[in-house]
């Protein structure tokens, strides 16, 4: 960890350590004063927007299609589909069904008194 006491300490425009040109070619908002840097500022400024824009939009349309009852449900199908795609899976349904239709059977029996 640094020491505290080493770092320059800044205080408005003009940095503590004595760096006082480099203040001097500042702007009060803290940008090189010039011209054409404005102009510049003002299209990187627009960019950035025009970045930040699409960026929410794409964060949106996620999260529009994550609370989609469609999606959901498509989503759901896909894994269903693929997992029964896989051997192990198609017997452990076939053992669940066999089991449930012996239950089915025994307490129907059961309630005739046979």
């Amino acid at each position: 960890m640094a020491d505290q006491d080493s770092r320059p300490q800044h205080r408005g425009t003009v940095a503590a350590n004595g760096s006082r040109a480099a203040a001097a070619r500042a702007a009060p908002n803290g940008r090189p004063s010039g011209g054409m840097s404005s102009k510049r500022d003002s299209d990187a400024i627009v960019a950035e927007i025009e970045r930040t824009r699409q960026s929410l939009a794409r964060t949106i349309d996620a999260l529009t299609d994550r609370v989609s009852p469609a999606s959901n449900a498509r989503r759901i199908r896909a894994t269903v589909s693929e997992q029964l795609s896989k051997p192990q899976v198609r017997l452990a349904v076939l053992a669940a069904g066999i089991v449930v239709t012996g239950l089915v059977i025994y307490r129907a029996r059961g309630r005739r008194g046979g």
